[in-house]
């Protein structure tokens, strides 16, 4: 942790010194990144030579998968079909062997989905289990094309769709997102609950960044919609894939007014509070929103960047 003197959002003209906090690790989802073998994507030869021993990791329409106690349970190659599927996508290699993903109508026998999940997986299949959601949910609303309309067919492995009217080809769309901790310079942070979740459930604040706007733009911008106030001194953290339904968050902090009225303007925002460090502390110590407590203040799990953000904070002492 390093300290800054930066001007406050009280007083332009007065100086204060504001702890410098980043994150002790890269977050859970962006820790152990696939080796995609993008090169072989278009290698029709290789791709077929590879599938005989391949793997497919089968995802259903509600996100699940089939798992077990070690982990995710994997479906043969050739029990699918004979050849590469023009419906599946090749993630990448993978303990020597090509792994592929394919969306499927039902799956039986022990299901679980990625957020109730990731506890239990290491740091290699939750970065192939995030890269397989994430192209899987591209291709459920890419079936027609963007320029007119026309049906499209999966190319490239599964890492581009093509127009049957003009062979115009797509590639997947991720949709950024900052998110941002509030804090006001000393022990106070910011902390919001979303209209849909449980009473006590706290984090900081989110928002997807609009066309033409920079990353930093987009966290003024959203902070002031959801809850009426104006930050300075914004600075970037990390990133962190977010496959729901396929986006990347960008975090950062910022410094923000504890003593200015909370708006909560754009109705995205059910409550938002500034809570002190100790509090913060005691909840990280209390798990995550699942945790059997009766504290005023619940807060995410690891899966989530946020998570990482808040421990990052409540250690910069």
């Amino acid at each position: 942790m390093t300290t800054q003197k930066v001007g406050s959002v009280l007083d332009r003209d007065s100086v204060f010194t504001v702890p410098r906090f980043e994150l002790s690790q890269p977050p859970l989802l962006s820790r152990s990144p696939l080796h995609r073998a993008e090169e072989l994507r278009k290698d029709t030869a290789a791709l077929r030579a590879g599938w005989s021993t391949a793997r497919v990791i089968e995802i259903d329409h509600r996100g699940q998968l089939r798992v077990d106690d070690d982990g995710i349970v994997y479906t043969s190659a050739t029990d699918i079909a004979a050849e590469p599927a023009l419906d599946a996508v090749f993630l990448g290699i993978h303990d020597d062997r090509h792994l592929w993903t394919k969306r499927v109508g039902v799956l039986t026998g022990k299901l679980a989905d990625l957020r109730s999940f990731a506890e239990y997986l290491d740091e290699t299949e939750l970065s192939i289990l995030t890269s397989a959601l994430a192209i899987l949910n591209w291709h459920a609303g890419a079936s027609f094309s963007a320029i007119d309309g026309a049906a499209t067919t999966p190319s490239a492995a599964g890492w581009s769709r093509t127009s049957t009217s003009n062979g115009h080809e797509e590639f997947p769309r991720t949709d950024p997102a900052v998110i941002c901790l509030v804090h006001d310079g000393a022990d106070k942070v910011l902390l919001a609950r979303a209209p849909a979740w449980p009473e006590r459930r706290f984090s900081v604040l989110a928002g997807f960044v609009e066309a033409g706007e920079s990353l930093e733009t987009c966290v003024g911008r959203e902070i002031r919609e959801e809850v009426g106030i104006s930050v300075s001194d914004i600075t970037y953290l990390g990133s962190q894939p977010w496959p729901f339904p396929r986006s990347i968050m960008l975090g950062f902090s910022a410094i923000g007014d504890p003593d200015a009225p909370l708006d909560f303007v754009d109705g995205e925002i059910a409550e938002a509070y500034w809570f002190e460090r100790a509090e913060v502390q005691a909840a990280l110590k209390l798990g995550d929103w699942a945790a059997d407590a009766d504290s005023r203040l619940l807060l995410p799990g690891s899966i989530s960047i946020a998570r990482g953000m808040l421990e990052a904070w409540a250690a910069a002492v």
